[in-house]
């Protein structure tokens, strides 16, 4: 049986099982060596690896085309990963199209696992194909559990099943090290993918739920009346330094790249496009900086052409963090506003240089109701024909709007923000970025490619 929510969705695997249970075990090696394992006759490999049979620096090869992949218990080190690869010359493929509910409802997962290098040596080379059936929503694609940090993943293609990529530890009772503010997670680096098809996130990073019931193992944004940290309630552990870079996530049924519970947050060089599918208005965010993210620095993404909207900020401002948005190009969305932001903790936001245009409704909007009630930067951004009430009027606050006690201050001079009612009026080339065309009015607002 398979249980998920939008704060629990959680991999059901088999158990683990002894030592290199279904592979061949491979010969002894000092570290650095390579293995190739390949699949057993069900198309699955499972690799518990307790005893440390492999080790930092060691480079594991799989070759071939499985069904499902699970390790247990990898341990790297710092600079000396453990690297999990294509067979060099190989395509690898990892996943089960027809999976309709049951185990192995992950292509590929890692659990109490730490310092590993995930890749292709191409894109190309290295495919996780998802579930396509109608069960799909509770597949997985790559999934990072029970504790499992210091990784790096790039250079892979992930097509179909429900989540694309989902990396968080639910809380143990009996581990406090998975309650925050015990530990962290620690380095989670994101990397050029390509993640298409998924019916549910591109991507989820970090654990949504705000609070945890250790008894119940139930998730709550907000504590029940009477409740209080301890023994019984706690928060999710957190990532700490994670970075999300040079990814293209498309073709989704709900949010395309979504993160919560996060110190330390950089999003840059990605472009989503035609996410929320689902047409569900609780999951169709574009790019989605979630609840306890704190400090985070988002640039040069480019989000277009979704269902839902194409921002969306509930960060923290929690120890007084602080969070940059800048030199993204926000456009075209087909429902809601453009960019929202409810943060909590009084988050403080400098949101600039950013162009945001053709918002399905408003092209800002700031809500002070959960607490973000301080003063936002808001300046040098290029705001280009919110569309609402369907485009027939616009007026001032179409292009920033307030609500719960919300304050901005926008910036004067060279940093002031530009307000245009159509495209044509804002001088800017549609085909390419949106990019000023010669005698642009932009002056240094908007984005620039």
């Amino acid at each position: 049986m398979t249980v998920f929510s939008c704060t629990e969705e959680k991999p059901v695997e088999p158990a683990p099982k002894p030592e290199d249970s279904t592979a061949a075990k491979p010969p002894t090696g000092t570290p650095g060596r390579q293995f190739t394992l390949v699949p057993d006759k069900f198309g699955r490999l499972e690799v518990n690896n307790a005893n440390g049979t492999y080790k930092a620096g060691d480079i594991l090869n799989l070759k071939g085309t499985f069904t499902a992949v699970i390790f247990y218990n990898l341990k790297g080190a710092s600079g000396k990963p453990i690297t999990i690869r294509n067979a060099p010359g190989t395509v690898l493929k990892i996943g089960d199209p027809a999976w309709n509910g049951g185990s192995w409802s992950t292509a590929l997962s890692f659990r109490n696992s730490h310092y590993v290098k995930v890749e292709g040596t191409s894109k190309t080379s290295f495919i996780i194909n998802g579930s396509t059936t109608a069960g799909r929503i509770a597949y997985f694609n790559m999934a990072l559990a029970e504790q499992s940090d210091n990784f790096e993943i790039a250079n892979l293609t992930i097509t179909g099943g429900g989540t694309g990529l989902w990396a968080k530890t639910d809380p143990v009772k009996s581990i406090p090290a998975t309650h925050y503010p015990n530990s962290y997670l620690e380095n989670l680096f994101i990397h050029d993918l390509v993640i298409t098809g998924t019916h549910n996130e591109g991507m989820y990073i970090g654990h949504t739920a705000t609070y945890w019931n250790l008894e119940s193992n139930y998730s709550y944004y907000t504590l029940p009346a009477g409740a209080v940290l301890g023994s019984v309630y706690v928060q999710p552990i957190k990532w700490r330094n994670v970075k999300i870079y040079n990814n293209i996530v498309k073709d989704g049924g709900a949010d395309g790249i979504q993160t919560a519970a996060i110190d330390g947050l950089e999003v840059y060089n990605n472009e989503i496009t035609n996410w929320g599918g689902q047409h569900n208005p609780s999951h169709s965010g574009g790019l989605l900086i979630g609840g306890r993210v704190n400090n985070s620095n988002i640039h040069d993404n480019y989000v277009h052409d979704g269902w839902g909207e194409l921002f969306q900020f509930f960060g923290s401002g929690e120890n007084n963090g602080k969070h940059v948005i800048t030199r993204n190009l926000f456009r075209d969305n087909f429902v809601h506003d453009g960019v929202n932001f409810r943060g909590t903790d009084n988050a403080i936001v400098e949101f600039s240089h950013n162009t945001v245009a053709r918002t399905y409704g408003v092209c800002l909007r700031f809500n002070g109701y959960l607490g973000m009630k301080g003063t936002q930067q808001i300046f040098a951004n290029a705001l280009i024909q919110p569309r609402t009430v369907g485009g027939v009027t616009i007026e001032p606050r179409s292009y920033i709007y307030l609500e719960g006690d919300a304050v901005v201050r926008e910036g004067t001079g060279t940093n002031a923000n530009t307000k245009f009612v159509t495209v044509a009026a804002a001088g800017v080339d549609v085909n390419n970025y949106y990019q000023p065309l010669a005698n642009s009015p932009l002056g240094s607002s908007g984005y620039r490619r």
